[in-house]
C-alpha cells in the first residue's frame, strides 16, 4: 500500500501533502489542475522500482543505478524535454522534493531534482528492496486497436507516446491467467462482459477481436466506449490487476455513456474489494454520485476510501481531501451542472 506522498515544486503544485486509502483515492478537479500529474508521479516511481525488480540476478537498489533509471522513467511517462522541466519555476523555488512511503517501510523513497537537471534525480532515502508487484496505468485512451506491434515499433524507434502507452500494451498482451485464480478473475469479468455484450480476445496474428453473440469483429470496429471496458476485462484476464497491485485511471469516465460508467463504478470497487490499491482523476459528476452511492452498500464496506479536490489558485494548485466528495471543496462539475439546469429552466 502506498501510504503518503509528500511533493514540493512538481509542476502546478508549490507544496501537496496526500493521504492515501488502502482501496479507493479518487482525484477530482478542472483541467490543469494536475490530477494526471499526481497519478503519473506516483507510477513512475512504482513502475521504475518493478521493472528493475523483475530483471535476472537483480540485487538490491544501488543509488547510482537508481537515480538513472527513476529519472528516466519520469522522463518518458511525462514527456518532458528534460527532467528539470518538472521543476515548478518560481523565484526561490530552484528545486523539486518528492517523498513516498508505504506500509512496506523498506519501499520508502525520497528523492528531488533541481530545475536545470537534465537526466539524474538525487536520492535522499534509497528503498531497501524493490517493488515486487507491477502497477498498470489506463489513459484517456483505448489502446486495443493499436496494440498490434506497438511495442517493439515503440522499442526501436523514438515516439512522441507517453510510456504508460508501452507499459499497458506489454501487460494487454500477456497471458491469460490460469490455476486457482480464475475463479476470481472469472467473478470480476462477469459484470464486465455483461456490460459489453461480449469479450475480448488476443489472436495468434497479435490483434485484438471483440466477441459476441454475433460473432467476431475487428477491435476498431467497436465503440471506443467497449474498448476501454475491454482494456480493463483484458488486465484482469491476464491477472495484472490481482495480488494486491495498484490501478491508476486517467479518466475512466471518457467516451463512456451513463450505463457504462455505472459498470465501470462497480467494477473499480470490486477490485478494490479484491486488495488492488485504486487511483482515477476525474470530471465526471455521473461517476463520483455512483461511487459513493455503492459505497453506501455493504458489499463495499470495508473499502477504504480517500477524496482529494484540486484548485487552482494564483500560486498554484492547492488539494483539500478527506473521506468523502463533502470533505474536497467546491466541485466545478456540480456547479456547472446546477447553473445549466437553472439555465434551462429559466428558458422555460
Amino acid at each position: 500500500m502506498l501510504e503518503r506522498m509528500t511533493i514540493k515544486n512538481l509542476t502546478v503544485f508549490p507544496h501537496a501533502d496526500l493521504k492515501f486509502g488502502r482501496g479507493l483515492n479518487v482525484f477530482v478537479g478542472e483541467n490543469g489542475a494536475g490530477k494526471t500529474h499526481l497519478l503519473k508521479l506516483a507510477y513512475s516511481v512504482l513502475a521504475s522500482s518493478a521493472e528493475d525488480g523483475r530483471k535476472p540476478n537483480a540485487t538490491l537498489p544501488t543509488k547510482s543505478a537508481y537515480q538513472m533509471r527513476l529519472a528516466d522513467k519520469l522522463v518518458n511517462v511525462f514527456r518532458s524535454e528534460s527532467l528539470g522541466r518538472l521543476a515548478r519555476r518560481k523565484q526561490g523555488r530552484e528545486r523539486c522534493d518528492i517523498n513516498l512511503v508505504f506500509k512496506q517501510t523498506d519501499w520508502n523513497i525520497t528523492f528531488g531534482f533541481a530545475t536545470n537537471s537534465k537526466s539524474e534525480v538525487s536520492i535522499e532515502k534509497l528503498p531497501g528492496a524493490w517493488v515486487d508487484v507491477s502497477p498498470a496505468y489506463l489513459p484517456t485512451r483505448e489502446l486495443l486497436t493499436i496494440f498490434p506491434n506497438f511495442v517493439s515499433v515503440y522499442e526501436g524507434h523514438y515516439l512522441e507516446f507517453e510510456e504508460t502507452w508501452r507499459d499497458t500494451c506489454l501487460l494487454l498482451g500477456a497471458l491469460l491467467q490460469k490455476g486457482p485464480k480464475e475463479n476470481r478473475i472469472r467473478d470480476l469479468l462477469e459484470p464486465l462482459e455483461k456490460a459489453m455484450g461480449g469479450s475480448i480476445e488476443l489472436d495468434k496474428n497479435g490483434r485484438f477481436y471483440f466477441r459476441s453473440v454475433s460473432g467476431r469483429m475487428e477491435m476498431p470496429l467497436v465503440a471506443e466506449g467497449l474498448r476501454k471496458l475491454g482494456m480493463l476485462s483484458r488486465l484482469i484476464a491476464t491477472g495484472a490487476l490481482l495480488d494486491k497491485g495498484y490501478l491508476f485511471w486517467d479518466e475512466p469516465e471518457a467516451n463512456l455513456n451513463p450505463r457504462l460508467i455505472k459498470w465501470v463504478a462497480k467494477s473499480i470497487l470490486d477490485l478494490s474489494v479484491e486488495g488492488i490499491q485504486i487511483f482515477i482523476a476525474t470530471h465526471s459528476l455521473f461517476l463520483l454520485r455512483e461511487l459513493e452511492t455503492l459505497l453506501s452498500d455493504k458489499a463495499y464496506k470495508d473499502v477504504k476510501t480517500r477524496f482529494f479536490g484540486l484548485h487552482q489558485t494564483e500560486d498554484g494548485t492547492v488539494i483539500k481531501q478527506g473521506i468523502s466528495v463533502d470533505d474536497i471543496g467546491e466541485i466545478v462539475a456540480l456547479d456547472e451542472e446546477l447553473e445549466q439546469s437553472d439555465r434551462f429552466l429559466a428558458e422555460g
